[in-house]
C-alpha cells in the first residue's frame, strides 16, 4: 500500500562519462527538527501524550544516547543503528590515537523499522531538472566526510556543473549560510585553490558550530562569454560544523 509520494528531479551524474547517465535526487520539502515531529505526533498521529513532554522525552534519550556512544556502546533502536567510528590509520603497531592525525565520526545507519517503511513510498519523477548550475557532491578533506561535515580552516572539495566563479558582479563568489541565523559566509577569493567548471576546492572558513547551506553564485556560461547575471546552486544536503 502506497502511503508516501516524494518528488524528485532528475540530474545529470557528474561522476560518469556517460552523457545519458541520471541521478534522481528528491525534494526536500523541508527540515523537521524534533518541536515540529512531535507536533505532528500529536495532531497527526494521535499520541497520548503532549507535544512538549514527548519532546522532552526525546531530547533525554538522545543526551543519554550520545553518553553511551562515547563509552563506546553501539545503540540499535530498531528505526537505525548508531556506533562511533574511528576515521585514519596508524604506522606502527604501538602508535596511540592522535586528534591531529585520526577523527572520531558518529556513523548511523537505517535499521529494520525504517527500512520497512520504505515499502509504503512512491517516488514522482517530476522530469530533468534545470542544470545550468548544479552542485553534485562535497568531501571535507580533514575528515573525508561526504556532504555531510566541514571542518574550518581546511579543505572543501566540491564536484558539480558550471561551478567556476567567474564574471564581474559583487555578488559572485561561495557561500556559506548559517540554517539557524541565516548569516551568509562568503569564501575569500584568495581560498579558492581551484576554480574549475566542475571542481572547486576552497579553504572553508572560520565557521562556528552549526549547520550550513552551501551557495555558489556565478555568471560562468560554459561558454566564451559571461553571463549578463549570475544565478545560484544552492546544495541540497544541510552541511555541520561540529
Amino acid at each position: 500500500m502506497i502511503l508516501h509520494r516524494i518528488k524528485a528531479w532528475l540530474y545529470p551524474n557528474l561522476l560518469t562519462p556517460d552523457p545519458n547517465d541520471y541521478v534522481i535526487r528528491p525534494i526536500s520539502e523541508r527540515t523537521l527538527g524534533v518541536s515540529e515531529i512531535c507536533g505532528e505526533a500529536v495532531s497527526r498521529g494521535g499520541a497520548d501524550i503532549s507535544a512538549s513532554a514527548m519532546e522532552h522525552a526525546v531530547n533525554l534519550f538522545h543526551r543519554e544516547m550520545a553518553y553511551q556512544l562515547c563509552d563506546g556502546f553501539s545503540v540499535n533502536t530498531g528505526w537505525y543503528m548508531a556506533g562511533v567510528h574511528v576515521k585514519g590509520v596508524v604506522n606502527s603497531p604501538t602508535e596511540q590515537y592522535s586528534k591531529e592525525k585520526h577523527t572520531l565520526l558518529f556513523e548511523f545507519h537505517q535499521g529494520a523499522h525504517l527500512r520497512s517503511e520504505l515499502e509504503h513510498v512512491e517516488v514522482e519523477i517530476l522530469g530533468v531538472a534545470d542544470t545550468d548550475a548544479v552542485i553534485a557532491q562535497v568531501v571535507d578533506v580533514k575528515t573525508g566526510s561526504i556532504n555531510d561535515l566541514l571542518t574550518p580552516n581546511r579543505n572543501l572539495k566540491i564536484a558539480g556543473h558550471k561551478i567556476k566563479i567567474a564574471g564581474d558582479k559583487a555578488a559572485n563568489g561561495i557561500y556559506f549560510v548559517n540554517q539557524a541565523t541565516a548569516e551568509r559566509t562568503r569564501v575569500d577569493d584568495s581560498d579558492i585553490v581551484t576554480n574549475n567548471p566542475s571542481e572547486l576546492i576552497v579553504v572553508i572558513p572560520a565557521l562556528a558550530a552549526g549547520t550550513y547551506q552551501l551557495e555558489i553564485t556565478t555568471q560562468y556560461s560554459g561558454g566564451g562569454k559571461a553571463l549578463n547575471e549570475p544565478r545560484t546552486a544552492v546544495f541540497n544536503s544541510v552541511l555541520t560544523v561540529e
